[in-house]
């Protein structure tokens, strides 16, 4: 038993928790709990602290071990403890800015955020609970979450989709990802074109990202140089007006796979009509080109890769930031952050008015249910809208396996409402919101689709000027 003492009378058991979970412990392999306090006549606090070492640090000499890493530590905290109240201070006036700034939105937007009424303080309205871990057989996926498996007879449009990808060997994020909107979105119905976002540059992916359920190497089979004219085979054929390309990374190439991706869509828009009528493009119908949305990856933010793509004729430039700010290096590779994808969004959008002449629309995606608070979500909403981005789409993070991020909570239908109305509230073109949305979730939505539309008309009515 050591006793360990320290002249701040107020947070001895705070600065032994903070000392137990810092580095210095750590690397010493120490681990231990706090047995009792006791407030001694000279106003020192003196803890009483039971430890004992892990079969890693057996080669420390117990006592002088413990004394010198929890002494080292003692010293580092207490002036952190010195700047609590700068700190609380300053946490008040973050608060009070929101407060500020929520103030000119809806009412109802504020009380969501700030948990201010009553509705979203009861049980189930903005969350319902996900199992603790794996060998919880006893928390059930709410109802709004299921989907039927998708199938078909063997002249369904979704049999038909299947059989074309694999004979002119193309993969899907749908698949790979296993999206629960897969029957939905390759079945069409409900008024809505049948769509299948396209992977290019292989099913592999040289990142690991927490969340992701795509197969990951160091080094992925090469690129096949045939995927550029298939891709526009297989889309000419199911007579889709608006596609969306995404890949995996790349960052086994020397250009990260941005000259295949830019090469792809140029052949797309190319000879690819749209207009729902299928088929290559003629001299009669140039007017008709396909409309290409690309879910591209960071290129570790190189700008002339970013450029690549940026001015390779697509119509929408999407990037996913996956999560807010808070929970970056929680869920993604350590080679992805939130300031490199922002940085690629800003650039593209950039590029592609000053060097391309053309408002490109930029879009990106948030998943919710990874733990994040929804403050945090109005605060990266804010950041987007203030980097330029046009597009926002939230869906239900669903972990694919054992081995990934563990779900924190089911977030209701309801709630999902509501960061749908704030995200529309803070000035975003258009947006997607529900459990079931996913980045590609009906991207070709009428009003986008005739956003861009419109966009064109203008272009073509400038250039005639």
């Amino acid at each position: 038993t050591l006793v360990l003492q320290t002249d701040n009378t107020n947070s001895s058991t705070q600065i032994m928790r903070r000392a137990l979970s810092s580095s210095n412990v750590a690397k010493a392999g120490l681990v231990g709990k706090i047995e009792s306090q006791t407030m001694m006549p000279s106003s020192l606090n003196v803890v009483f602290f039971s430890s004992f070492l892990s079969s890693k640090s057996s080669s420390y000499s117990t006592r002088t071990a413990n004394t010198v890493v929890l002494a080292n530590t003692m010293r580092t905290t207490k002036k952190s403890d010195d700047d609590d109240g700068v700190a609380q201070k300053s946490s008040s006036s973050r608060l009070e800015r929101l407060r500020e700034t929520l103030a000119k939105e809806d009412s109802s937007v504020e009380d969501f955020v700030l948990g201010t009424s009553s509705l979203w303080s009861k049980a189930g309205e903005y969350s319902s609970p996900a199992p603790k871990n794996k060998r919880d057989k006893t928390t059930r996926k709410p109802a709004w979450l299921k989907r039927t498996v998708p199938g078909g007879t063997e002249d369904s449009k979704y049999s038909t989709i299947k059989s074309r990808l694999k004979e002119l060997k193309l993969s899907t994020v749908c698949e790979e990802a296993k999206c629960p909107n897969l029957g939905e979105c390759w079945g069409g119905g409900d008024g809505h074109t049948a769509t299948a976002t396209i992977m290019i540059m292989g099913d592999t992916c040289t990142r690991g990202c927490k969340f992701c359920a795509v197969k990951t190497s160091k080094t992925p089979p090469p690129l096949d140089k045939d995927e550029p004219e298939n891709v526009a085979k297989a889309i000419s054929e199911w007579g889709l007006d608006y596609v969306v390309l995404t890949s995996v990374d790349r960052d086994d190439l020397e250009d990260q796979g941005a000259g295949h991706f830019a090469k792809t869509i140029k052949n797309l828009k190319e000879k690819v009509k749209g207009g729902g009528e299928g088929g290559f493009v003629s001299n009669k119908d140039r007017d008709k080109r396909i409309l290409v949305e690309a879910l591209t990856p960071d290129f570790r933010g190189e700008d002339r890769l970013i450029d690549m793509v940026a001015l390779s004729g697509l119509d929408v430039f999407a990037h996913n930031v996956e999560t807010v700010p808070e929970l970056q290096t929680h869920a993604r590779d350590p080679r992805a952050n939130w300031n490199q994808s922002i940085h690629v969004l800003q650039r593209a959008k950039k590029t592609a008015k000053e060097v391309g002449k053309v408002d490109l629309i930029t879009k990106t995606s948030l998943m919710l249910g990874l733990g994040e608070t929804r403050t945090q979500v109005y605060e990266a909403l804010k950041l987007l809208r203030e980097a330029g981005v046009d597009v926002v789409t939230f869906g239900q993070y669903m972990r694919p396996t054992n081995r990934h991020l563990k779900v924190e909570e089911y977030v209701t239908p309801k709630a999902f409402d509501m960061y749908g109305k704030m995200a529309e509230d803070l000035g975003f073109l258009y947006v997607a919101s529900g459990p079931m949305v996913r980045s590609s979730y009906r991207a070709g939505e009428f009003f986008l689709r005739n956003e861009l539309r419109k966009r064109e008309e203008k272009k073509d009515e400038m250039t005639a000027e």
